[in-house]
């Protein structure tokens, strides 16, 4: 995992190729992994015990993110799902329910909501936070298609299925405007090896209050994925009025073992031989 830099505006990104698509069926190998890995949450801080919203992608619903709120709740967090069925889009009755849920979890923990978004719902809780700033910690987007280029992902024929066959209507300048990140912390997680959202979409342009880091994996697995949620268990350990350029350090990087030069290694070898 390390941070990267945003890519610019007017960068000429495309969708995935159909190579990288395929790729997203790593998934089938990606949740065992997961499930298994995420027993162990040694050396991970703990948190404070506030609410952590998480709200799935496009197609899904809660069970798909049912084993990432399972390991947070292990590190100490009451991490919720929406209740809102699958995400379909946005419609009135979601927008709805999500400004309810959010003042309803921020009243209950008497402070700020942490949000983490799944690809689409990526989009939502930036939008949630950028509407209700003040019932919200901090905003985490996985494979978010929060930047560049709208059009720039694999969705679209799953969106036209969705509406019956229906064009897309893309609001270019509604998008343009809700490329600035709201006014809380902001953290944006991509994979390059993405094959549902182009990765350069997926990353927050830099701001005082935005960081971008990247992991490996599938766009479909960001939920299973350790790397993930070991960022996830630093952001959110972090007091609610840390933003990302002020942190002192950033997530500590893995522990690999130091390899011996092979001069050390034999000279070793040679005193221990010795009687």
């Amino acid at each position: 995992m390390k941070r990267t830099a945003s890519a610019g505006a007017g960068s000429d990104v495309k969708a995935p190729s159909l190579g990288l698509l395929a790729l997203e069926g790593r998934i089938v190998l990606e949740l065992p992994y997961f499930m298994l890995r995420s027993q162990w949450l040694d050396g991970l801080p703990r948190g404070d015990g506030h609410a952590v919203l998480v709200i799935p992608g496009f197609g899904f619903g809660d069970l798909a993110t049912a084993p990432l709120r399972s390991a947070l709740r292990r590190l100490g967090y009451d991490a919720l799902g929406w209740g809102l069925g699958r995400n379909l889009g946005m419609r009135p009755s979601i927008k709805n329910g999500l400004a309810a849920l959010l003042e309803d979890l921020a009243d209950k923990h008497r402070g700020p909501v942490s949000l983490i978004g799944w690809s689409l719902g990526g989009v939502y809780a930036r939008e949630m936070a950028r509407h209700q700033p003040g019932h919200v910690r901090r905003v985490i987007t996985l494979g978010s298609p929060i930047n560049v280029d709208p059009d720039a992902n694999n969705l679209t024929s799953l969106f036209r299925l969705v509406n019956r066959g229906q064009p897309i209507k893309l609001d270019r300048q509604g998008f343009d405007r809700r490329r600035q990140p709201p006014p809380v912390s902001c953290v944006a997680m991509h994979t390059l090896t993405d094959g549902i959202v182009a990765w350069p979409c997926s990353v927050e342009d830099e701001a005082a209050n935005t960081a971008n880091h990247k992991v490996h994996g599938s766009h479909l697995g960001l939920v299973f994925n350790h790397e993930v949620l070991r960022v996830l268990a630093y952001e959110l350990a972090k007091p609610a009025d840390i933003v990302p350029a002020l942190e002192s350090a950033a997530v500590p990087p893995r522990r690999t073992r130091r390899k011996r030069p092979l001069q050390e290694k034999q000279g070793l070898e040679k005193q221990e031989g010795q009687p």
